[in-house]
């Protein structure tokens, strides 16, 4: 009879490299328990991002690798996850029920970085997290309308928002506290205090993800914005051509600047997607957010298309990963999402959450 032992199955386990921690589950402290019974072995293994989508291919490659063993009969791979806080800029507290902020900015305008947030956000969802999405753009707010919600938000002590829940999101934008065609012709102070009224004064409710959407540039006010919002990683969105990587690359100092971790980088509009003919081609060169991502050894996290469904589905309140969450764009967007929360789970965590309030009073 063969002697199966626990070193044999983690040497197993170790010959895979997870795709997105980049490294061995068992370097990952990913697993959590190996259960040898006679010649039968049971695997935990538990993940630090949402991961739904990746739980049958990740346990059938655990369960092939170990059924190779000498002796082995039958294996029980469990896969799951706990979504934990993480660190923040020095001096800021995290939000009250919102485990981590994901920053979505871009150098420019133009390059689809709100249309990217709200599908990152469901897809995040999608793999199986909390998720919320606040709309940072004082001055353009587009995330009403592609979650297609036009009513205003409730107030249950005339103090605080309740979150407007749509496609299962949790949202906040101050384009559903004015009419959309109410130009804000306010100075930067009066953005900055509006953004952290958005974010602390509405109640959202036990979040693992509440991603930012950040408006456009690098100037004063996204500055700002940086150093006052609790961020535990950011994402820069750019197209693939020169131009836009130039300010995508503002964006990357401007985080660094501020102590804020880039996640990572996604290059949007990467290939053109005929509607006729499916053919595709890169109208705005190719390659140019990867060599960025190599330059400042910043990860790439991933390549979208130009596909009119995209647009269409954002204009029309229902984005593409709850409109097609089956098709092959939805799909891409949520491997973005696998990637980011991976890259935000090997930072350090923020324990600040489970420390007891200390109060000192004179009596």
């Amino acid at each position: 009879m063969a002697n199966i032992t626990q070193a044999l199955i983690e040497t197993a386990i170790q010959g895979y490299s997870d795709p997105y921690l980049e490294k061995d589950l068992i370097a990952a402290k990913s697993i959590k328990g190996i259960r040898i019974i006679g010649n039968r072995v049971e695997v935990d293994v538990n993940l630090g991002f949402p991961a739904a989508g990746y739980r049958t291919p990740l346990a059938a490659e655990l369960k092939g690798r170990i059924e190779a063993i000498d002796g082995v009969d039958s294996v029980a791979i469990q896969v799951s996850w706990e979504i934990a806080a993480h660190e923040v800029q020095r001096g800021l507290k995290p939000i009250p029920n919102v485990k981590n902020i994901i920053a979505v900015a871009s150098g420019k305008g133009g390059v689809g970085k709100s249309t990217t947030a709200v599908n990152l956000a469901l897809a995040l969802q999608a793999e199986g997290a909390r998720v919320g999405i606040l709309d940072a753009d004082i001055y353009g707010p587009s995330q009403p309308r592609m979650l297609g919600v036009n009513r205003k938000p409730e107030t249950r002590d005339g103090q605080s928002l309740e979150p407007i829940v749509s496609h299962g999101l949790q949202s906040m934008s101050i384009g559903y506290l004015i009419d959309e065609e109410t130009p804000m012709v306010w100075r930067g102070p009066m953005v900055t205090q509006a953004l952290q009224q958005l974010l602390t004064d509405t109640r959202w409710q036990d979040l693992d993800y509440l991603v930012v959407d950040l408006p456009p540039g690098t100037g004063d006010i996204q500055l700002t914005l940086s150093q006052r919002v609790p961020v535990s990683g950011a994402i820069i969105v750019t197209t693939p051509q020169d131009i836009a990587l130039l300010d995508a690359r503002k964006g990357l100092k401007m985080f660094e600047k501020v102590e804020v971790p880039v996640l990572g980088i996604v290059e949007n509009m990467s290939l053109h997607i005929c509607s006729q003919c499916g053919y595709e081609e890169p109208i705005f060169g190719e390659g140019g957010g990867r060599r960025m991502a190599e330059q400042y050894n910043v990860h790439f996290l991933g390549a979208l298309p130009l596909d009119i469904h995209i647009r269409e589905e954002a204009d029309g309140g229902n984005p593409t990963v709850a409109a097609e969450p089956e098709g092959r764009i939805a799909q891409l967007y949520r491997e973005i999402a696998r990637h980011t929360a991976a890259k935000l789970a090997l930072q350090a965590k923020n324990y600040s959450h489970k420390f007891p309030n200390i109060v000192i009073q004179n009596t």
